[in-house]
C-alpha cells in the first residue's frame, strides 16, 4: 500500500494564518460590541415624581421669651431682714419673697394711730362746743360770730380726723409693703440683694431685688421679610390663607437638638409696621410649656403655614444636579434614552422631598439611582420604582 504524506506548502500556511487572524478579529469585534452594548444598557432605577395635594410651610428662626417679666422692687426703703425663697425656684403670685425690717414702720403706725386718737378727741370737743351754741342761736343768746367760729372749729376737727385716718392707712400700707411679694407666678432668679443691705424703694430708682419670668405659656418671637408679609397678604385677599392677625394659624417649632417639629403653638401677634432698617416685620407665636422644657432666650426653628392646599410635584433632593445656577434631573423617554430636564425648585416639604415648581410633569420618568454613571444620550435598562417620602 502506497503511503501518502501531506505537507503544507508555504502558500497554504500563509492562507491558513490569514483565516485564523480574521476569525480572531471578528470574535474580538463582536466581544467589544457586546461590551459596549452592555455598558450602554446600564441598569438604573426610574420613578415618577410624587404628586399629591400638600400645604406648604415656611421656616423661620427665632427665640423664646417669657410671657411676663417682672423686676421685683420694694415700695419702701429699709434694711433687708430676711430672704424668703431659694434661688431659681418656682413661686406663686402673692408669695413673700423679702421682708424689710418692720420696726420703724410699726413705730410709724403707732404714731399715726395716736394722732388719730388725738384728732378724734378734738373733734368730739369741737362737736360739743358747737352743740351748746346751736341751742342758743334761736333765742339770740349767742352772737353770730361765736356761732360761726364754733361751727368752723368743728369742720377743722373733722378734716384733721380725716387726715389722721389717712396717715394711719398710709402707715398700715407701708408696714404691709415691708413684705415684698411676688407680683406674678413663675420662676424666680437669684436674690440680687442679700440680708442686711439697705435698699431704696418707692421711687424710679428703687433697688432691683430679683426678677421673675412666667414661662407657661411661653412666647416665640421671629421676624419675616417684607416679601413674606406681602405673600401672606395676597393669600389672605384671595381667601386661600387667613391672616395671622385675624386667625391663630398653627406653628410648629423644633429645638437645636431635635429633628422633628414637635412643639405646637399658634400665632397670636403680628407687628403693626415693617422695620425700615431691616425690612422685616416681627411676629409671635404662643405655646404651652407645662413641662417647663422651654426657657426664655432659647433658640428654635419654626414652621408657619405658607400656602393653601394645592397639587404639587416632589422629588428627592439628592437626585438634583447643578450646572452653575441651573438645577436639573435626568429623565428617560419611551425608548429609555436619557436626557437632561431643567427644573425650577421650591422649598423642602415636611415629608423631606423637594417641591418642583416647573419643569416636570406627573407622568415624567426620572432617574433616581446610579446618578454618577448616567450621561445624557445613553440608553439604560430601567427598573421601575416609586419615590418614598423621607418620613414614611
Amino acid at each position: 500500500m502506497k503511503q501518502c504524506n501531506l505537507h503544507l506548502k508555504p502558500h497554504n500556511s500563509f492562507v491558513f494564518a490569514i483565516v485564523l487572524l480574521t476569525v480572531f478579529l471578528i470574535f474580538n469585534g463582536c466581544k467589544e460590541k457586546d461590551e459596549k452594548q452592555e455598558q450602554a444598557l446600564l441598569e438604573a432605577k426610574v420613578c415618577k415624581p410624587k404628586a399629591e395635594k400638600i400645604t406648604e410651610w415656611d421656616e423661620y428662626t427665632g427665640r423664646f421669651e417669657a410671657t411676663d417679666f417682672v423686676e421685683v422692687r420694694a415700695r419702701v426703703s429699709g434694711y433687708i431682714d430676711h430672704v424668703n425663697f431659694t434661688d431659681g425656684q418656682t413661686v406663686k403670685k402673692g408669695d413673700v419673697l423679702f421682708i424689710i425690717d418692720q420696726r420703724p414702720f410699726l413705730i410709724a403706725l403707732q404714731q399715726a394711730k395716736a394722732a388719730f386718737g388725738e384728732a378724734n378727741a378734738n373733734l368730739k370737743q369741737a362737736q360739743d362746743n358747737f352743740t351748746r351754741v346751736e341751742s342758743l342761736r334761736e333765742s339770740g343768746a349767742v352772737s353770730i360770730e361765736e356761732y360761726d367760729r364754733r361751727q368752723q372749729g368743728r369742720a377743722r376737727s373733722q378734716a384733721s380726723l380725716q387726715l389722721a385716718q389717712a396717715r394711719v392707712d398710709e402707715a398700715k400700707l407701708n408696714l404691709e409693703f415691708t413684705k415684698v411679694r411676688a407680683p406674678i407666678s413663675g420662676r424666680i432668679s437669684r436674690d440680687l440683694v442679700n440680708e442686711g443691705n439697705l435698699i431704696n424703694g418707692g421711687t424710679a430708682n428703687s433697688t432691683i431685688l430679683t426678677t421673675i419670668v412666667s414661662t407657661d405659656p411661653i412666647y416665640f418671637y421671629f421676624t419675616g421679610s417684607e416679601a413674606d408679609f406681602l405673600k401672606y397678604s395676597r393669600l389672605d385677599q384671595k381667601g386661600e390663607r387667613n391672616s395671622s392677625r385675624e386667625e391663630a394659624n398653627p406653628v410648629f417649632i423644633r429645638l437645636q437638638d431635635e429633628k422633628e417639629y414637635a412643639h405646637e403653638g399658634k400665632m397670636n401677634f403680628v407687628d403693626n409696621q415693617i422695620d425700615q432698617n431691616t425690612g422685616t416685620i416681627e411676629a409671635r407665636a404662643i405655646l404651652d410649656n407645662k413641662d417647663g422644657l422651654l426657657e426664655p432666650g432659647m433658640f428654635g426653628r419654626a414652621r408657619l403655614l405658607g400656602s393653601a392646599e394645592h397639587q404639587a410635584i416632589m422629588i428627592p433632593d439628592e437626585i438634583i444636579g447643578t450646572n452653575q445656577s441651573v438645577r436639573y434631573v435626568y429623565t428617560v423617554n419611551d425608548a429609555n434614552e436619557v436626557s437632561v430636564t431643567n427644573v425650577e425648585l421650591g422649598p423642602l416639604h415636611t415629608n423631606g422631598l423637594r417641591i418642583v415648581r416647573n419643569g416636570l410633569k406627573a407622568n415624567d420618568k426620572i432617574v433616581t439611582s446610579n446618578i454618577q454613571k448616567i450621561r445624557p444620550g445613553i440608553t439604560i435598562s430601567p427598573v421601575e420604582g416609586q419615590i418614598v417620602a423621607v418620613n414614611e
